[in-house]
């Protein structure tokens, strides 16, 4: 049985999980092997995330005052959080990558910036592009209007050289 200090430092560490975290996965863990679950941490520690096996009556204590206090409904049967304290979508995406494969556990949902976000919305949140893949995209389409008119007035440029260089030969033929 564990000792109220154990208890309280246990609550300690998921505050300040929560109070750094982005956004907080939480997912059913049972079928999957000590083995497993730390390859999951493995590849969540690589993303800026980190997955807590978690003690659901010491962490509804730890969440009060946090913006996720909305995860306690989440909180039934064997759960494990995956917090995300860099990208809010990498979490979720090495999560639902790492069910898939292993088709061990479920996604039971998340919370996001203070709201819950179920199964089905989790999943999306899992299978949006990462915000470098996002920013990439941006650059993409500002730059793409301006390498247009580069390749425009190049063109032009060209253009004109030929007609002058044509005018140059045949005057002096």
């Amino acid at each position: 049985m564990a000792t109220k200090e154990f208890k309280n430092q246990k609550i300690e560490h998921y505050k300040k999980q929560f109070e750094n975290a982005k956004v907080a996965v939480v997912a059913d863990y049972r079928g999957l092997s000590v083995e497993e679950i730390t390859e999951l941490r493995r590849s969540l520690q690589a993303q800026q995330s980190d997955l807590t096996v978690t003690k659901n009556t010491l962490c509804k204590v730890a969440v009060k005052g946090t913006n996720f206090e909305a995860i306690e409904e989440l909180m039934q049967g064997p759960t494990a959080i995956a917090f995300g304290f860099g990208d809010e979508v990498a979490s979720a995406k090495v999560l639902a990558k790492f069910i898939k494969e292993n088709k061990k556990g479920e996604i039971l949902g998340a919370v996001l910036e203070g709201k819950v976000l179920n199964a089905q919305e989790a999943q999306k949140l899992a299978s949006m592009p990462s915000k470098e893949e996002l920013l990439a995209k941006m650059l993409g389409s500002i730059n793409s209007p301006a390498s247009g008119i580069v390749y425009s007035v190049n063109g032009v440029m060209s253009a004109l050289v030929r007609a002058i260089n044509a005018v140059k030969e045949q005057k002096s033929a």
